[in-house]
């Protein structure tokens, strides 16, 4: 029996932490998408351009699960709480 696994993403300091949509596939596109823009392998020391924080915010969209957890804040927020988070991050 096959088990689907659910998309979903994991935010810190503003940009990706953890992901999985191996079963999306607009999910995988845009993550080549925003890879091929350049990332560095550190989310702390991510510097997202407007188009990867777009992205990234139409894989909130794709996230199976309404609530988007925030490890360095340590809590679930709703998917526009967290498109704000990312579109706002640095800003202050």
């Amino acid at each position: 029996m096959e088990t689907k696994t659910e998309n979903y993403l994991t935010l810190k300091w503003g940009t990706l932490k953890s992901w999985d949509f191996s079963n999306s596939k607009k999910g995988k596109k845009l993550l080549k998408e925003y890879y091929e823009i350049g990332s560095s392998v550190s989310a702390m020391a991510q510097k997202d351009t407007q188009r990867q924080k777009e992205i990234i915010c139409e894989l909130i969209d794709l996230c199976d699960s309404d609530t988007i957890y925030l490890d360095w804040d340590g809590k679930d927020v709703n998917k526009d709480e967290a498109k704000k988070y990312v579109l706002n991050y640095g800003n202050d």
